[in-house]
């Protein structure tokens, strides 16, 4: 924001610039309604929120469609929308937030598979709700399929663990 807030004339925002909130909110309310079932099961939202999106998926006729987004984007001015756009952002596979996550589950399946024990405790100790016995598998299967120059299975099923504990 360019202007002073403490200075005595502000008067709070510009009317441009709370127009510009309510498309922002009136957008990311867009891509709730477009998003699938399963991920919008991800987000804690209000029932009346989940009622709203539920109701605009239904419609059919885009001046209705306009008016149910503008309403979402008013029942979304009350909630704490940072928690909503990180976790979209964790969704947006070109984020780079989903991209930095990406990048250290793929190190912790390197660490895993090269260390082995050390790495297994270290990981366990941030994610305690973790089957320590699966990664000690998973890690020999992946050594194994290494010696034996095999396709890499068990590192994609490490990932894909890793993936679904860090979730």
């Amino acid at each position: 924001m360019s202007e002073e807030i403490d200075h005595p004339d502000y008067d709070g925002p510009s009317k441009s610039q709370l127009k510009r909130d309510s498309q922002a909110l009136q957008e990311m309310g867009r891509q709730l309604v477009e998003m699938p079932e399963g991920k919008l099961c991800k987000f804690d939202l209000p029932e009346a929120l989940k009622e709203a999106i539920q109701v605009a998926r239904k419609l059919k006729s885009r001046e209705a469609k306009r008016r149910q987004l503008q309403y979402i984007g008013k029942l979304m001015r009350s909630l704490d929308m940072d928690v909503i756009k990180d976790t979209l952002d964790s969704m947006d596979h070109q984020s780079q937030t989903y991209r930095q996550h990406f990048a250290k589950l793929e190190n912790w399946r390197d660490q895993i598979i090269s260390q082995g024990a050390p790495a297994i405790e270290d990981f366990v100790a941030l994610y305690p709700h973790t089957e320590r016995q699966q990664l000690r598998n998973l890690q020999r299967q992946a050594n194994r399929e290494a010696e034996l120059k095999k396709p890499p299975a068990a590192a994609r099923k490490l990932f894909a663990y890793l993936r679904e504990v860090t979730e």
